[in-house]
C-alpha cells in the first residue's frame, strides 16, 4: 500500500490530520452510495485545502448488539481501507465499537470525537445515518451541533442506480446469496472479491485431473453456493479458473469449502493467500451417479469459464485503481 495512506485507530491520528474533512459511516462494502459519501469529503477536503479521512466503526455494530447474527462482512478492515485509498482518501480512523462506545450520548461524540480528538472542519454523512447511545444522533441533529461547534455538516441522499434502485449493503449481500455477481458488481461499483489462506484439503481433484485450491470461509459469509468462473490473484498475477462453492454431495456433503481450480497452473499454492474474485454463476451444486458424470460436468465447467474470462473486460475504474494497491 502507498507510503501517501494509513490507517489509524482513534487514539494514534496524527496532528497533520486533524482539522480534516470527514466521512463518516460504516462503510461495509464500500459501494457506490459509500463512494459518494467520501467523494463529498474527498471534494470538502480539496476545496478548503486540508486532508480527507474517512471514520468507520470496527467490529461491525451489529456484531456488538446481536453477536448471535454475525453480518456479513463485504469489506474487512484491509479491504476497505484499500479501496478507501483507490477511491482517493488520505486515511482510514478506526474507532473500536464496543458497549461503552455505543453507551456515549450523541453530544460526547461529537464533542469528544470530532471536536476534541480530530478537530474538524467538514463533516459528510449518509441520509440515514445515526449516532450516538439508542440511535439519537439523527443527520438533523449533526447539523444542528455542526453549527454550535464550527464545522459543516453535508447530508448525502440517498443513491439511486439508473433504474431507480436505492444502492445498499444489505441490497449487495442479498444479490451475493443469490449468486448475482453482475447486479452486485452494479451496485458495489466494483468486483467484489474475498481472501484466504490455501489448507490442505483431501487431495481428490488431482486423481481426477482438477487439483484444487481449497479457502474455508468465515461462517458469515452468505455468497450463494454452486459453481463460478472466477479469478484467483496470487504472487502478483492475475489467474483464471473455476471454483465449487459447497458442500460436495457427490462425495462427503461435508462442511462448506471454496475449491478453485486454477487453469494452466501447476505449482504449490499450500499456504498462500488467494484474493478470488468471483465473476460468474454458472450452475448450483449437484450430486453426481459417478466420477464420470462428475469429471464430465466439470469439464464443461471449465470450457463454460474459459469462455466467459477470455472475454471478460467489464472493469471499473475502482477496479482497476485496485487491482494497482493489490500487485
Amino acid at each position: 500500500m502507498s507510503s501517501a495512506f494509513q490507517s489509524f485507530d482513534l487514539s494514534s491520528v496524527p496532528a497533520s490530520l486533524k482539522g480534516g474533512a470527514l466521512a463518516i459511516g460504516n462503510f461495509d462494502g464500500m459501494h457506490r452510495g459509500h463512494q459518494a459519501v467520501l467523494g463529498a469529503a474527498i471534494a470538502a477536503g480539496d476545496r478548503i485545502g486540508v486532508p480527507a479521512i474517512g471514520l468507520t466503526f470496527e467490529p461491525h455494530p451489529r456484531d456488538v448488539f446481536r453477536p448471535d447474527h454475525a453480518v456479513f462482512r463485504l469489506t474487512p478492515p484491509s479491504v476497505k481501507a484499500r479501496l478507501a485509498e483507490a477511491i482517493g482518501l488520505k486515511a482510514m480512523v478506526s474507532i473500536h465499537f464496543d458497549s461503552l462506545f455505543a453507551a456515549m450520548t450523541p453530544e460526547e461524540f461529537v464533542k469528544s470525537v470530532l471536536v476534541d480528538q480530530l478537530a474538524i472542519r467538514y463533516v459528510a454523512i449518509g441520509w440515514n445515518f445515526h449516532f450516538g447511545s439508542g440511535r439519537r444522533g439523527t443527520p438533523t441533529l449533526l447539523a444542528e451541533l455542526g453549527a454550535r461547534y464550527g464545522f459543516d455538516v453535508e447530508i448525502i441522499e440517498p443513491f439511486e442506480t439508473e433504474d431507480g434502485f436505492t444502492v445498499s449493503s444489505s441490497a449487495v449481500r442479498d444479490r451475493l446469496s443469490e449468486g448475482n455477481i453482475a447486479e452486485a458488481a452494479g451496485l458495489l461499483g466494483w468486483r467484489w472479491f474475498f481472501e484466504g489462506v490455501v489448507v490442505d484439503g483431501d487431495k481428490r481433484g488431482r486423481t481426477i485431473g482438477f487439483p484444487t485450491a481449497n479457502i474455508r470461509l468465515p461462517e458469515q459469509v452468505r455468497l450463494g453456493q454452486g459453481i463460478y468462473a472466477v479469478f484467483a490473484d496470487f504472487d502478483g498475477t492475475r489467474h483464471a479458473g473455476v471454483a465449487s462453492w459447497g458442500r460436495r454431495p457427490t462425495f462427503d456433503n461435508g462442511n462448506p469449502v471454496f475449491e478453485t481450480f486454477v487453469f494452466d497452473y501447476a505449482g504449490d499454492l499450500y499456504g498462500k493467500t488467494l484474493a478470488i474474485t468471483p465473476v460468474s454463476y454458472l450452475r448450483p451444486e449437484m450430486k453426481f451417479d459417478g466420477i464420470a458424470a462428475l469429471v464430465a460436468q466439470m469439464n464443461r465447467d471449465a470450457e463454460e469459464g474459459r469462455q466467459i474470462l477470455n472475454a471478460f473486460d467489464q472493469y471499473s475504474p475502482l477496479d482497476l485503481a485496485l487491482r494497482s494497491r493489490m500487485s
